[in-house]
């Protein structure tokens, strides 16, 4: 193996409290391409400070390879003293680096060069982020989060640019994609210690849960010896004084080790308030069109979501998404065309401004809204506590202010404001955005589980190929198309990625990235969505009992004396039998629909 261009030996770093770090090793070496997994506040981005060296830990030794460069990406990046985006990128080159460099990157980026720092969005202060840490070709790239605020266009042009570049790479990200595409070893960050395998992050969940379950077993074996020697301490026979005290004193060192064992941190426990059932209906547009000035935003759309759908919407920056949404839930009025909303809908929304949110508001504050200590969810009271640690939050974090949360604890703080409404319409902007994989994965359950309709602007392809139907994607100058299935499954329907047809889009250049160098990304098979495999599993029992209760329902109608003695239970049974029978209709639909595609798939394998 080749000697590491950087090293970390025994770091260790606490800020009160259990130890953040505690004997961390890392290693990296020429080429390597290495992923950071570990859950929010676990020190994943603590770490890779201390690698670049702008972090001094309390212990452990950093051996840097001399002459090996290091550039490093962080979360927020600092603009100060510097007047364009081409300056900032500048300022990163060392002696002798091509600057011409820098102003390739920007405009390969969707930047000019030209712009103002401080008057950036978030997608562009992100992408001249990567520029400067790009331009010099380091031996060594420290990222974090790379993936935060961008588009698939140009999530897949960065991905594209990474494989082809020979720097060592350091990923932290959400992004399952990302990580499984680019990375060859995965190091897991977990109650303060390392663990690594020379595999990407693809085969990382399944060792994980390996790990997890030799270690319960481990802790069982202990507490099993424990009781043993206790029972023994009890009521065994005395021995030799001697060697009673020794024995003694292993119980109290098994004690003090299960005392000192750190458990894994416990799973989000993320549940939407449900209101009543909306109608089959939720959303009819006919030819609804939107333009800004010269620019068509939404041209000629219709669609109709009905009740249970799961509708992904994707595209560049600036191709229209939020709008889009916007009108299809009537937050926003096409300029043409009509929209209608179904009967009974409660709506929730998670937006991704959460810059809105007072940085001097407490956690809990910003979830009661500064009345009390309770919240309602679903109607019911809650007390605020209890409610934060379904979200992972500790008890003494309930003061904390939000400005010192980070990314992730205040993606989870957004989740538990919107999920506390009940709703059967969710509207989710961005809602991946800055959660660990743990959560995503709790979120992708819950998602699942919901028996509304969910509307979702998302960048992450893996997200959303587990959870939703379909997607609506542009095609260039304000026009949409829906497809079926996932993002993998629109990919191999369209024929051609979101790059190439972004080309035709009408935006500004500082809202799309050019794409000219990027590959196109390869399509997927076609597979059933994590719902598609809910509902084939879980049909089968729903069409039984809806079966069972029209049974129960026809056998009280067959009672003669039903209407005469009590037309109001006659009629209200009659009501359940029909609603009972067009739902029976519609889950048996669904399933010979689902069946077929299933066998489809199988046949196409």
């Amino acid at each position: 193996m080749a000697p590491p261009l950087i090293q970390l030996k025994d770091i260790a770093l606490t800020f009160g409290g259990a130890p953040l770090l505690a004997g961390v090793e890392l290693a990296v070496s020429e080429g390597e391409r290495v992923c950071l997994i570990g859950r929010n506040g676990s020190g994943k981005s603590t770490l890779l400070k201390i690698v670049a060296g702008l972090v001094e830990p309390d212990s452990g030794t950093r051996f840097v390879q001399p002459g090996a460069t290091v550039r490093y990406l962080p979360q927020e990046p600092d603009f100060s003293g510097c007047a364009t985006t081409l300056a900032y990128v500048e300022a990163g080159l060392n002696p002798g680096d091509d600057h011409y460099q820098a102003q390739y990157l920007l405009e390969q980026l969707g930047l000019t060069g030209n712009e103002d720092p401080q008057s950036l969005s978030g997608g562009e202060a992100r992408r001249t982020a990567l520029a400067r840490v790009l331009a010099p070709s380091p031996d060594i790239l420290l990222l974090d989060e790379p993936t935060n605020h961008l588009d698939l266009t140009t999530i897949e042009w960065l991905e594209g640019e990474l494989a082809s570049r020979k720097s060592a790479l350091v990923l932290i990200s959400h992004d399952r994609s990302f990580l499984s595409n680019l990375s060859r070893a995965t190091v897991w960050l977990d109650r303060g210690e390392t663990r690594r395998i020379e595999k990407g992050f693809g085969a990382f969940e399944e060792w994980r849960d390996d790990v997890l379950a030799e270690e319960e077993l481990d802790q069982h074996k202990l507490d099993r010896k424990i009781v043993m020697e206790e029972h023994w301490l009890r009521y065994g026979v005395s021995g030799r004084r001697k060697r009673n005290v020794k024995r003694l004193g292993n119980l109290h060192a098994l004690r003090d080790q299960r005392r000192n064992y750190r458990g894994s941190a416990g799973k989000a426990n993320l549940a939407a308030a449900e209101a009543e059932q909306s109608g089959k209906l939720v959303v009819e547009a006919k030819r609804i069109s939107k333009s800004f000035g010269e620019r068509k935003i939404v041209d000629d759309f219709s669609i109709r979501i009905a009740r249970g759908d799961r509708i992904g919407v994707v595209g560049p920056n600036g191709a229209g998404k939020t709008t889009l949404v916007n009108i299809l839930t009537g937050a926003e009025p096409p300029d043409s065309g009509s929209i209608r909303l179904g009967a009974n809908i409660e709506m929730a929304t998670l937006d991704q401004h959460r810059e809105s949110l007072d940085p001097k508001t407490t956690l809990a504050d910003a979830l009661t809204g500064g009345r009390g200590d309770s919240i309602m969810v679903g109607g019911t009271p809650k007390h605020v506590i209890g409610y934060m640690k379904d979200f992972l939050f500790q008890q003494e974090q309930a003061r904390t202010p939000l400005e010192v949360l980070s990314g992730g604890e205040r993606g989870r703080l957004m989740l538990a404001r919107a999920l506390a409404k009940p709703s059967n319409l969710l509207v989710l902007d961005e809602p991946t955005n800055d959660l660990d994989l743990e959560t995503l994965d709790v979120l992708e359950e819950m998602l699942g589980d919901y028996d509304g309709t969910v509307i979702l602007i998302s960048h992450d392809r893996d997200f959303l190929d587990r959870v939703v139907t379909s997607v609506i994607a542009p095609d260039g100058n304000g026009k949409w198309i829906e497809y079926a299935g996932g993002y993998s499954d629109m990919l191999a329907q369209r024929g051609a990625d979101l790059k190439e047809k972004a080309v035709k889009t009408v935006a500004p250049p500082r809202d799309s990235a050019k794409t000219a160098s990027a590959a196109p990304a390869p399509a997927s098979k076609r597979k059933l969505t994590f719902n598609d495999q809910h509902a084939l599993e879980t049909l089968p029992a729903k069409i039984a009992k809806l079966q069972q209760d029209i049974a129960e329902y026809q056998k009280r109608l067959g009672d003669p004396d039903l209407y005469h003695k009590d037309r109001k239970a006659f009629d209200a049974v009659s009501a359940a039998t029909a609603s009972a029978q067009a739902e029976l209709q519609d889950a048996e639909d669904k399933w010979l629909a689902l069946e077929m595609l299933r066998e489809e798939i199988e046949n196409d394998a």
